[in-house]
């Protein structure tokens, strides 16, 4: 990883300083989470007069004594480019949060600030349509085949998908953007340079090299739990649309929707049964005026809309050999037929749907049936 010259201004980066002082004082009021985006709005001085007192030790001369440099130096080691709300390259779509991050520190395998710009925009163009997908950490199967199908479908048009990289709902969406070829942000809770949760390693290490992945946060920052709803405000300004699949009454999902509201963006939801728990966020969004969400058609239509949409190739972003047999599929042929040549012949085409299965492009229905899963 290259990093790019650190575009963040003194200040700024002594405010992110501040804020990772403070992390823990923070920490006591964040069941609150009006009282915590009006401490993230906060001047300096307020915000040490407030909890520098919790936070024990003199936070303001710590403050004084903070060297940029330092820092800077820090977010280099780290691989990191840091651009603060100062500089033209900040993205716009961030400027609309009263309470918008200082400093961004942003990752990515080359020029992650090129990428980043290219991906939700900057200060100076127009921004590309980004949709914002959040959901359950404990998602079901269903879930997270809409996660994936919606996240492949929104990047094979070109727009970015932003989610946070959690379990469940956030990863599928990056993962079937990434299927499509198509671009996608990350947005930590933690340091950038961190992966985080640790068992998507190998997603984060995906999303460096065909998305980016940013935070407000220090370099090796360990995220308290203030942390997921205050990046979450990141999550829905930098979307032209935010929708949740899959969310509980008291999710963190709903937290993004409201923000994106609150902005004036977009929110739509993906309707689940109405005995589930997983579906009673989603549902009363929905209840509330949330767009519905039957399918990608219904995104696309928001956010590039219907005259931008593409054709729908069911082999859209595989090699020719997989994308053959998904179109055979859903041309209606039957697994025995699929299968059907000599024993090493059906042995690599039993591999390959299995491949396939893995990619959440078919799924295994009762009897054995293979059938694509629809791409929302």
């Amino acid at each position: 990883m290259t990093p790019e010259a650190p575009l963040a201004c003194d200040a700024c980066l002594r405010r992110t300083w501040l804020v990772a002082r403070l992390a823990g004082a923070i920490e006591v009021v964040r069941h609150e989470r009006r009282v915590l985006r009006e401490l993230l709005a906060m001047r300096d001085e307020r915000l040490i007069a407030d909890l520098g007192g919790a936070a024990g030790g003199d936070v303001a001369a710590e403050l004084e004594a903070v060297a940029p440099a330092d820092l800077r130096a820090a977010a280099d080691r780290a691989g990191l480019a840091a651009i603060c709300r100062h500089d033209h390259r900040y993205p716009n779509a961030l400027t609309d949060l009263r309470d918008r991050p200082a400093v961004l520190f942003v990752a990515a395998i080359e020029e992650p600030l090129e990428r980043l710009a290219r991906l939700v925009g900057d200060g100076r163009d127009e921004r590309p349509p980004a949709v914002a997908i959040v959901g359950a950490r404990r998602a079901s199967v269903e879930g997270n085949e809409v996660a994936r199908a919606l996240g492949r479908s929104i990047g094979a048009v070109g727009a970015t998908v932003v989610s946070g990289m959690a379990l469940g709902i956030d990863s599928a969406a990056h993962t079937g953007a990434l299927d499509a070829g198509g671009g996608t942000v990350a947005v930590l809770a933690g340091g950038a340079d961190v992966p985080y949760p640790s068992s998507k390693r190998s997603l984060y290490r995906r999303i460096l090299e065909h998305g980016c992945v940013v935070s407000e946060m220090p370099p090796g920052f360990t995220p308290f739990k203030w942390c997921f709803p205050a990046r979450n405000r990141t999550i829905a300004a930098l979307g032209r649309m935010t929708v949740v699949v899959e969310a509980a009454e008291r999710s963190g999902s709903l937290i993004t929707a409201e923000v994106a509201a609150d902005l004036g963006r977009d929110v739509g939801a993906v309707p689940g049964p109405v005995m589930s728990w997983r579906s009673k966020g989603a549902n009363a969004l929905l209840h509330d005026g949330a767009v519905l969400v039957r399918d990608a058609g219904d995104v696309l239509d928001v956010v590039v809309g219907l005259d931008h949409q593409p054709s729908r190739d069911p082999g859209a972003g595989l090699s020719p050999r997989l994308a053959s047999l998904v179109r055979a599929v859903a041309g209606g042929r039957d697994t025995l037929a699929v299968l059907a040549g000599t024993p090493d012949q059906a042995q690599a085409t039993l591999a390959a749907l299995t491949e396939l299965e893995l990619a959440g492009r078919l799924r295994r229905a009762p009897g054995g049936r293979y059938v694509v899963v629809p791409d929302w």
